[in-house]
């Protein structure tokens, strides 16, 4: 079982009435959520951990992971309110009015954190959630608490309108990465960090730091994946772009999903991975994300859209 840990919200996307009128209407989002939605979609044993509020809009976050095939009972509930993100679309292009301020998901801590079983072969963190207190501290601390016994995947999916105090977020993500096994970036993240080089360079600074396995997502161009006795990289798939929300979320879960099916989800067999088993992480990747750009919003494919 892989074990997603991080933030769920609901955006309020703008749409017209039946009678013409402007409004908004709810939908489950959230990066973590998003590849634990996509993980489960492709048949793979997964769980999800945050705060939910016992709500409404928690009621519409329980259902979509329920009809995914996520088991959510690692979940806090809580009489909190549910994380708000209201969405202004400008040709195309995202702004947000975001409520986080004393939520389920936000005010989480250690005593919220669930036992694991021996069912658990890897934990999957990032975005937002590692940025605001007291979440980001509690999911940094699981991470502490499981990293040298099952493998951990980061994802640290930058949002810099989000992060009021980047040097405090950078050291966070530092340390988790320092812990990690697999740490995927896009080339806008690495950006956001200020290290100079290229993609190869900046790759082997990150495996030079703890990770076995870096991943670099390019967009149209591809992605690359390094240990540090390689380099693969996989074209992007040629698809329709519709919009890229919940791209990279998808592309984590396909790349989680091939270790799983090919065996590999160990500590010692991610620090030991073959150019094959780097390729197919990255193929599954890859072939995932690209139904999700092809439709609208985060919606991952099932395994049976992509042939599995």
């Amino acid at each position: 079982m892989i074990l997603c840990c991080g933030e769920a919200l609901i955006d309020m996307l703008p749409r017209d009435t039946t009678l013409g009128e402007k409004g908004f209407a709810p939908y489950a989002g959230g990066a973590i959520f998003n590849t634990a939605i996509a993980l489960g979609r492709l048949g793979i044993p997964t769980a999800f951990f945050t705060g939910i509020a016992d709500d409404m809009m928690g009621e519409i976050l329980l259902a979509t992971l329920k009809a995914s095939n996520v088991d959510y009972s690692p979940c806090a509930i809580t009489q909190r309110p549910s994380t708000i993100a209201f969405v202004k679309l400008v040709n195309g292009q995202a702004t947000y009015a975001f409520y986080d301020e004393g939520t389920a998901g936000r005010m989480i801590t250690e005593a919220d954190l669930p036992a694991l079983g021996d069912d658990c072969e890897a934990l999957h963190f990032g975005a937002i959630s590692l940025i605001p207190s007291p979440c980001g501290e509690t999911y940094e601390a699981l991470l502490d608490r499981e990293a040298e016994k099952r493998v951990i995947s980061l994802d640290p999916n930058i949002r810099p309108g989000f992060i009021k105090d980047k040097p405090a977020h950078m050291a966070r993500i530092k340390r988790m990465a320092a812990k990690s096994d697999i740490v995927k970036f896009s080339d806008e993240d690495l950006d956001w960090f200020g290290l100079a080089g290229d993609h190869d360079a900046l790759a082997a600074h990150w495996l030079a730091h703890g990770a076995k396995l870096v991943v670099i997502t390019k967009g149209a161009e591809g992605a690359s994946g390094y240990t540090r006795e390689r380099k693969v990289t996989v074209p992007s798939e040629r698809v329709t772009v519709v919009d890229t929300v919940g791209a990279g979320d998808t592309f984590d879960a396909g790349v989680l999903a091939s270790l799983k099916m090919d065996g590999l989800l160990t500590k010692p067999k991610v620090a030991s991975l073959d150019e094959q088993a780097v390729r197919n992480a990255l193929t599954l990747g890859a072939k995932a994300a690209a139904v999700t750009v092809s439709r609208a919003g985060a919606n991952p494919p099932w395994a049976h859209e992509i042939g599995l």
